[in-house]
């Protein structure tokens, strides 16, 4: 069974840090592109970022490009993505998703494209 689990989400002032992770288990996690999206109330879910299998692409939505950085390390499944410079704007649910990876550059932006997903981890930035 396969499961993403989102960890590192809180409350934080405006201007402060957080990393989230996601950790997977049950499939064999190298061979998958993963990705983050949120969701703010009342809006749509939106990409944030993306990392392919090899960790040779990342993708940025132009709203966290330059304050954010998504990075993963096989050996322990996990994804992270390091998020500075929070803004109110920031706040929402953020999942990540993985697929399987068809290239080494492999990193997608569109959620139809992913095909598991993990419950979410809630980030509230402060003004």
């Amino acid at each position: 069974q396969v499961q993403l689990v989102e960890s590192g989400g809180g409350l934080v002032q405006a201007g402060g840090s957080l990393r989230l992770s996601c950790a997977a288990s049950g499939l064999t996690f190298s061979n998958y592109a993963v990705g983050w999206f949120r969701q703010a109330p009342g809006k749509e879910r939106e990409f944030v970022s993306a990392i392919s299998w090899s960790g040779w692409k990342t993708l940025y939505s132009d709203s966290v490009k330059g304050r954010s950085t998504i990075s993963r390390d096989n050996a322990r499944n996990t994804v992270y993505m390091q998020m500075n410079s929070l803004k109110p704007e920031d706040t929402a649910v953020y999942s990540c998703a993985a697929t399987p990876g068809s290239s080494y550059a492999y990193a997608p932006s569109t959620g139809s494209e992913y095909n598991y997903w993990g419950q979410g981890t809630q980030v509230t930035v402060s003004s």
